[in-house]
């Protein structure tokens, strides 16, 4: 579950509005990435609600980065689009996750659990910037 749409829709209208030298609105956004208007507008809304995103009102509003985005981790975003902390297995962020109710006598877990940890790192030091090298 680490990616979803949403994170990708993230990323790539991030992508978008970092080249961009000017405020582009939800609707600029979609048609240029061919992404739902109404479901990439929730999502430009949680990366500006989480102060990854300035959002401007009015007939040249839109959306601008609020940060530079060597300052934007990829862990950041995908949480705003998310909603919650990224995970690679249900169980992996704690205990209490388990979706079996056997996490106390479970052998994989603390496995998982550094698994998760070194994702999270990694996610919190690659940064937009990182992703616009590419």
């Amino acid at each position: 579950m680490l990616m979803t749409r949403a994170s990708e829709y993230a990323l790539l209208s991030l992508i978008v509005l970092a080249r961009s030298n000017k405020p582009l609105g939800a609707e600029t956004l979609s048609n240029e990435l061919n992404i739902s208007k109404s479901f990439l507008a929730k999502i430009l809304q949680s990366m500006a609600r989480a102060d990854i995103l300035n959002s401007y009102k009015g007939v040249n509003g839109g959306f601008t980065l609020a940060k530079e985005s060597q300052d934007i981790t990829i862990l950041e975003i995908l949480k705003a689009a998310e909603g919650k902390s990224p995970a690679v297995f249900d169980c992996s962020p704690s205990q209490s996750c388990c979706p079996s109710d056997i996490a106390n006598s479970c052998g994989i877990w603390p496995f998982l659990n550094r698994l998760q940890g070194k994702i999270d790192s990694f996610l919190d030091n690659l940064t937009l910037a990182d992703i616009l090298e590419e």
